[in-house]
């Protein structure tokens, strides 16, 4: 098979989680599993680095979001997008004058005259890019191996396999996310973090969700702790001042719930509660170390974004990282407004990008001002494109997508990949092998270049890769580089 390889898998890791989660089966249920800590990691890291993933969930529409610009190919465009005359908006087409202000001017221009400009929503991103700190990649989505559109088409599914069940929400977001249908419970971020989390005094703090439960941050050994926008949430009073109005009756229950057993599940039982409860302080204490009401955190936006709020949440975190005692971190956020648009693509699409573009910036400047913006990497995801042509409203299912990163050793003001083609007919050129019909893009970066590429920044051992994207072993060659040199 291509995919998730067991045999990359440490025996002893799987023999210790087992045993765990048979345990933290019972753990409180206003608590995380928090038991399942353990495995050696396989690099030590001396600096601080972090990856936050900013998920679209929908499938987001690539010609909308990072639009061709240049005359040739707007024109292909506006025509396959019902765009209006003289090269006005109309249909899912933007008119090309509102695209002026965020046209991208890259260090190395692109072949054959072309160019890309963000969406009119996206000015904090191109401002982004154009100071170097965000990057373009084009045409990125999850593949098992190398493929071409006639390799797609063939029959021999053996020697060309594709990720199955294209174009289904919840599969594809667990292929992303993990490299494995839906129903996987080990995740990229996830096992990034079993290799870098013995770097960490307090592992607990190495995988971090804002935005509720991801299989990206599940490894085989690291546990993702859920964040709220207000800290860590707990249902209850356990971390409450007192219990039913009485402090010792809340001292007599803190007492009760840490004490010893003879019996090995109370035991557990009792470990996970004071592991959680230990979490709820220790994360109370960073966040009162960065208050959110001070700068750089008072800057993001307060009203009507989420994805702000949650950003701000991972930079008071970052923030404090040695209150945490964390090395390496990995955080996962969510963006809101959903990206399915099969429907009112533009209105919708508009206001999405624009509470992306928001939160993001904000994050950058925060961490510009903190000093670390050269250990912190942002990137966008999404389950697949959207296709090039219009269903009247809107666009449907795709595959390949266009994604931004982010952050300081970013080497930015540029774009990575092969710019796809706009046409939706086999014209025979070599740029068509990239579509498959109605302008669904064939990726020609795979999800596991993009992620070995972040991988090995975040300290990684090449020997270690597959580990984290298992079918990176079939990448490699010069048109498909594990490397792709988007992080300095």
């Amino acid at each position: 098979m291509h995919y998730l390889r067991p045999d990359l898998l440490s025996r002893r890791a799987f023999l210790r989680r087992s045993s765990q989660l048979a345990l933290t089966g019972v753990a409180l249920p206003t608590a995380l599993n928090l038991a399942a800590i353990g495995e050696a990691a396989a690099f030590g890291a001396t600096d601080y680095k972090a990856l936050i993933c900013v998920y679209m969930g929908g499938g987001s529409d690539y010609a909308n979001t990072v639009v061709t610009y240049d005359n040739a190919s707007y024109d292909l465009y506006s025509a396959v997008r019902e765009g209006g005359p003289e090269r006005t908006a109309g249909g899912i087409a933007l008119a090309r004058d509102a695209l002026t202000a965020t046209l991208l001017s890259p260090d190395r221009p692109l072949p054959a005259g072309r160019q890309y400009a963000l969406h009119p929503k996206l000015t904090g991103m191109a401002s982004l890019f154009h100071a170097g700190d965000a990057a373009v990649l084009l045409n990125v989505g999850p593949l098992v191996v190398p493929l071409t559109r006639r390799d797609f088409s063939s029959d021999n599914r053996v020697l060309y396999p594709r990720p199955p069940r294209l174009q289904s929400h919840n599969d594809q977001t667990s292929i992303w996310l993990s490299s494995s249908p839906e129903g996987s419970t080990v995740g990229w971020g996830g096992s990034l973090a079993d290799l870098a989390q013995d770097s960490n005094t307090n592992a607990m703090f190495t995988c971090m969700s804002v935005s509720g439960n991801a299989v990206f941050l599940s490894g085989r050994d690291a546990v993702p702790l859920r964040v709220g926008t207000s800290g860590l949430a707990f249902s209850g009073n356990l971390t409450g001042a007192t219990m039913y109005g009485s402090a010792s009756v809340k001292g007599a229950f803190n007492t009760l719930m840490r004490q010893t057993s003879v019996h090995s599940i109370e035991n557990e039982y009792t470990r996970v509660t004071a592991r959680s409860l230990d979490a709820k302080a220790n994360i109370d204490q960073a966040l009162a170390f960065a208050p959110e009401n001070t700068a750089p955190f008072s800057q993001f936006p307060v009203t009507g974004n989420s994805l702000a709020s949650q950003l701000r949440v991972v930079a008071r975190l970052i923030a404090a990282r040695d209150i945490l005692g964390v090395k390496r971190q990995v955080f996962y956020v969510s963006a809101p407004g959903g990206y399915d648009l099969h429907d009112n693509l533009i209105s919708q699409q508009s206001s999405n990008l624009d509470v992306l573009s928001a939160g993001i910036t904000a994050f950058q400047s925060a961490m510009n001002q903190l000093g670390i913006a050269d250990k912190v990497t942002l990137f966008t995801a999404s389950e697949f494109g959207r296709t090039l042509t219009s269903n009247g409203d809107g666009s449907d299912h795709g595959w390949g997508n266009h994604h931004f990163v982010v952050g300081g050793a970013v080497q930015g003001r540029n774009f990575y990949g092969r710019p796809p083609p706009v046409s939706i007919t086999n014209s025979g050129a070599a740029e068509d092998q990239w579509h498959i019909g109605a302008g669904v893009l064939l990726p020609s970066i795979s999800v596991d270049q993009m992620a070995a590429t972040m991988a090995l920044w975040f300290g990684v051992p090449a020997a270690d890769l597959p580990m984290v994207m298992p079918n990176i072993v079939h990448f490699g060659r010069s048109d498909y580089p594990i490397n792709l040199g988007f992080l300095g």
